[in-house]
């Protein structure tokens, strides 16, 4: 009904034109919005306060002009001037329940919406480092990754979805060191383990099966493996960071090329082949999935780093090789190239953001930790000085969740190995409760995630809440089957004129209310609108269910009202697939 309104409005718009009451080149945009207080009405615009200065009237005069152009439109029962010139429209009993066959007639497309027009986005989210399963922390950027891909093609975008595989660099070199050192301990050799390596349990799985693989063929004595390196922290002069580099360099020497490579491949492999499933068990898919290493083997990433040193964009300084990112207002100049000739991570960002872009695709979102702010404006300097549109680039930002049970904070440290994996907290307390309360609040806020209240069947769980909802309607129907009365949505829709309590006024203002949060909550990238709105379409159909029967003699009144609720199962399940999370007919 909105839409319906806003055409109106858009008519009444060409004909003040017409009338030269407006400039013909003026494009007023046109605001429809829901009442709070229904005493006001059902919609509200504030078109003629808009305007007043173009018109060169008083708004309530123009809003009166505004009235008497509104064409006769039988699903509106009355239009009334308000405050300094608001326009409130006061919509038939009879319009407010025509939603419930839209719904029925669109089904699962009902919300569908166009604001994408088309346009091709890459949404690249979660791309966790290979360096170990994937945590609590993680789950949340892949809940809201998936919601937000899911919400844009609902919207009309031609959605892709990718993980960049950060397979390369430094961290990966201390993944494959920690997996070899935790294998010579296999083969009997007595060390101290770094304390800047991977200990989790999943090390000594890759390192068992490496030995299965290979017998003692990697091993080498520890004489050889730690003579002329820095010392650990803790020790006499002891550095962390330069210790674990030298027991890297240390392992590429001993192994060689063709060695090393098999521990680091199994290392990788081992961790991304239990990533792929985790994800999958979560209901996450990828179109691609992006390796670094690929990009690196390609070429790109040198052709990059020429195609700036060609245009003076970057520059050497003591041996490195920088890029001058201050000149697009980032605080510092950016390392490239390291002065022993490794590239950093920012250097293969910026060719992967450039390919992105050659791919064809019109919008890039990048979905990244909160702790990764600082580097956005890096790589929007990178695209412009790359000569591609910054603008192409929506870097959206998620705090990691905080895992609480019994009210007490569980750790998550990857390097540690105490942590709380992604695919723990989905056997705990499921995949459905686990995706909902990742999304249910604005993706850079912080979050709290209560176990116990997850796992909790009450009304203060709102995943319970909704799905609940859901499961009542089809047990209502089911019920309705069993004594002999089918529905029927034919007679059903014919027969909404029965329906006139407050409660099924409500949700059919509810229902009416969808495809708009939808369209809005795409383009703000905020799924959790969806959540909030699913909470109170389930409040509705629960306080309707309290006060209400449904199964009644009078058939009329029976149809009307399975048809109503049959609508609102619809729409439940609509909202419940962008978030990833199921409409079970029974709990």
């Amino acid at each position: 009904m909105k839409h319906k309104i806003a055409q109106i409005l858009s008519d009444v718009v060409k004909q003040l034109k017409i009338d030269g009451v407006i400039p013909e080149s003026l494009d007023p945009s046109i605001n429809v919005d829901n009442t709070r207080d229904k005493a006001h009405g059902d919609f509200a615009t504030n078109l003629a306060m808009m305007l007043t200065k173009p018109a060169k009237m008083l708004p309530k005069d123009l809003a009166k002009k505004i009235i008497a152009l509104v064409v006769d439109e039988p699903l509106i029962e009355k239009v009334e001037i308000a405050g300094p010139g608001f326009i409130n429209f006061f919509v038939s009993d009879t319009s407010k329940f025509s939603v419930v066959n839209t719904v029925l007639k669109q089904q699962d497309d009902f919300g569908s919406c166009n604001v994408g027009q088309g346009r091709s986005v890459l949404v690249e989210f979660v791309s966790a480092n290979p360096t170990g399963p994937l945590h609590v922390g993680h789950g949340r950027g892949a809940a809201y990754g998936a919601s937000v891909a899911n919400l844009l093609a609902v919207a009309g975008f031609k959605v892709s979805r990718e993980y960049y595989v950060n397979d390369a660099g430094r961290q990966m070199d201390i993944l494959a060191t920690s997996v070899w050192l935790r294998y010579l301990s296999l083969c009997g050799e007595e060390l101290v383990f770094p304390s800047n390596g991977y200990k989790g349990e999943y090390i000594y799985d890759i390192s068992k099966a490496l030995q299965a693989r290979f017998g003692e063929t990697l091993k080498r004595t520890r004489l050889e493996v730690f003579s002329g390196v820095h010392a650990d922290e803790g020790q006499d002069g002891g550095d962390k960071e330069k210790h674990i580099d030298d027991l890297i360099v240390k392992a590429k020497n001993l192994l060689g090329v063709t060695h090393y490579e098999a521990v680091f491949s199994a290392a990788v492999d081992s961790i991304l082949s239990d990533i792929k499933a985790d994800l999958s068990g979560f209901g996450v898919t990828f179109d691609q999935w992006f390796s670094e290493r690929a990009l690196m083997n390609t070429g790109v990433i040198d052709a990059a780093i020429e195609k700036l040193q060609a245009a003076d964009k970057i520059y050497e300084k003591e041996g490195a090789l920088w890029f001058r990112s201050t000149d697009y207002g980032d605080e510092k100049d950016r390392v490239v190239v390291r002065e022993n000739g490794l590239k950093t991570y920012f250097a293969s960002d910026i060719a992967y953001h450039f390919n992105k872009l050659v791919r064809g695709f019109d919008l890039l979102i990048d979905i990244w930790g909160s702790d990764h702010h600082g580097y956005v404006p890096r790589v929007k300097a990178a695209m412009q000085a790359m000569d591609t549109d910054p603008n192409a680039l929506e870097v959206l930002l998620v705090q990691f969740a905080i895992l609480y049970r019994g009210g007490e904070k569980l750790a998550m440290s990857t390097r540690s190995g105490q942590f709380v994996t992604l695919r723990e907290l989905r056997d705990e307390v499921g995949r459905d409760a686990a995706r909902f309360f990742y999304v249910q609040r604005k993706s850079e806020q912080h979050m709290d995630f209560d176990l116990d209240l997850a796992v909790s069947k009450s009304n203060e769980n709102p995943v319970y809440y909704i799905q609940y909802a859901h499961a009542r309607i089809c047990r209502v129907l089911a019920l309705s089957e069993e004594r002999g009365y089918s529905l029927d949505a034919k007679a059903g829709l014919a027969a909404l004129s029965c329906l006139n309590s407050e409660q099924e006024t409500h949700i059919a203002t509810e229902l009416a209310k969808y495809p708009d949060i939808v369209a809005r909550a795409a383009l703000v990238y905020e799924p959790h609108q969806i959540a909030y709105y699913l909470k109170d379409l389930a409040h509705a159909l629960h306080a309707y269910y309290n006060a209400s029967q449904f199964i009644v003699e009078e058939a009329s009144v029976r149809q009307a009202r399975l048809t109503l609720i049959s609508a609102v199962k619809q729409v439940l399940q609509n909202g419940l697939a962008i978030l990833g999370v199921s409409a079970p007919e029974k709990m």
